[in-house]
């Protein structure tokens, strides 16, 4: 009479480890993210550059995901799941030490392939645990679990720039006043010297990386046909589908993430050059990306206990939209620390964004789930090209302008999303 009990026992246990270890790799994805806003501050100063080029940062790394992610879902075909995000986290190795060596000796196109290599690294990662979490339960619930890795994910991503702040850039503003003042020798030597601060991190973040893809060969984490599970949990939608063009509710969802992903990253990475704008200190406006990812924090966890108890996710997106909206125009009509509080808070808004995007997107794509993930991960390129929009129009125009002007026309189409687009084409 035990038997039953104490297998239920094991199998809980097995589901708890692999919401862990995914929670970690999540983690790992939030780090690597949300490093790049203090990055834009480091090679900015370190090569010498003006904001738009400083800006190819996001540009490389996020579009490392439109031409990496269907190739990632095909070599996940491959090496199942384990072993792809073993390798996955190898990739991102690779291109941590090729950052942290390059970045020191000041050759910029090569700091950039380092981070094209990592986010290479991430489409493969991102391309696996997305579906996986979206289905290891009901897909009705599953916002509530991405909320939970998103809480490991925004965990990281306040710690990353707190650490880059702390070891790479204490006390860059007065630096780059000593950089503005010296002769080109004394100002090649200063430069030389605080490009060589990044080396000693990347490369322990690459041998952390290399740890933990031995770790995930060697864990529980069982292997699972998310197109099987997909096509059970997701009814009939996928019955007599041919194509991937057949489910508009998933391309409409590829551009949906592609606009959500755009103002996250203008509210997150691009705070600084937002607080820049107001003529902030440069000490301080290193440090807050930080507070855009402490709102995504609370955000995640206001949705971890209300999806789907008190509502739905869809409802949680189309009320994250609006509070988007008014964030945006209240950034727009406030001025200096209060209007980058207003940025800020765009973080809250935007948390449970993607907790719900994902998963109304792939539902019902059964045996196309896999090319479906892959879809949505391209979208996340919206990283790379909106916060470029923003960060060239705003040579021309006013700054706070151009951050409504971007950002609204965004959150008012995943406001459509959430209230019609996700339930385009299904019956």
């Amino acid at each position: 009479m035990t038997a039953v009990p104490a297998t239920a026992a094991a199998a809980a246990n097995r589901h708890i480890g692999s919401i862990a270890i995914i929670g970690a790799l999540f983690f790992i994805i939030g780090f690597f993210t949300w490093i790049n806003g203090p990055l834009i501050t480091f090679v900015k100063l370190a090569f010498d550059l003006d904001d738009v080029n400083a800006f190819l940062v996001l540009m490389v790394f996020y579009l490392s995901y439109f031409f990496l992610a269907l190739p990632a879902a095909s070599l996940l075909k491959l090496t199942g799941m384990k072993k792809g995000l073993a390798l996955s986290l190898l990739v991102m190795a690779v291109g941590a030490a090729m950052f942290g060596q390059l970045a020191t000796q000041r050759w910029y196109p090569g700091a950039l392939a380092g981070l094209f290599v990592i986010g290479g690294g991430l489409a493969l990662l991102q391309t696996a645990v997305n579906p996986y979490i979206s289905i290891l339960g009901p897909i009705e619930s599953a916002a509530q679990r991405i909320a939970l890795m998103g809480i490991c994910n925004k965990v990281a991503g306040i710690l990353a720039p707190l650490l880059i702040g702390t070891v790479v850039l204490h006390g860059i503003g007065d630096l780059s006043e000593q950089v503005a003042a010296a002769d080109a020798a004394a100002k090649t030597q200063l430069l030389n010297d605080f490009a060589a601060k990044i080396h000693t991190p990347y490369l322990a973040m690459a041998g952390v990386l290399v740890l933990l893809a031995g770790a995930i060969l060697f864990s529980s984490l069982p292997e699972l046909k998310t197109s099987e599970a997909n096509a059970e949990r997701g009814g009939m939608g996928a019955v007599g589908k041919r194509s991937i063009f057949q489910f508009p509710h998933l391309w409409l969802g590829v551009l949906c993430l592609f606009v959500y992903v755009g103002v996250e990253v203008l509210a997150g990475d691009a705070i600084g050059t937002y607080g820049n704008g107001f003529g902030l200190p440069l000490d301080r406006t290193k440090m807050f990306t930080s507070f855009t990812l402490g709102a995504m924090l609370i955000g995640y966890l206001v949705g971890l206990v209300a999806i789907p108890r008190f509502i739905s996710q869809e409802r949680y997106l189309s009320v994250s939209a609006v509070l988007g909206v008014l964030f945006a125009i209240g950034a727009f009509l406030t001025h200096g620390y209060v209007s980058v509080g207003f940025v800020a808070a765009l973080g809250f808004a935007n948390a449970m964004m993607w907790p719900a995007i994902f998963p109304l997107a792939i539902k019902s794509l059964g045996r196309f789930t896999e090319t479906g993930s892959a879809l949505l991960i391209m979208g996340i390129a919206g990283g790379a090209i909106i916060p470029r929009l923003f960060v060239v129009l705003k040579q021309h125009y006013d700054f706070q302008l151009v951050f409504a002007a971007v950002a609204i026309p965004c959150y008012l189409y995943i406001l459509y999303y959430a209230l019609r687009g996700h339930r385009a084409g299904m019956k």
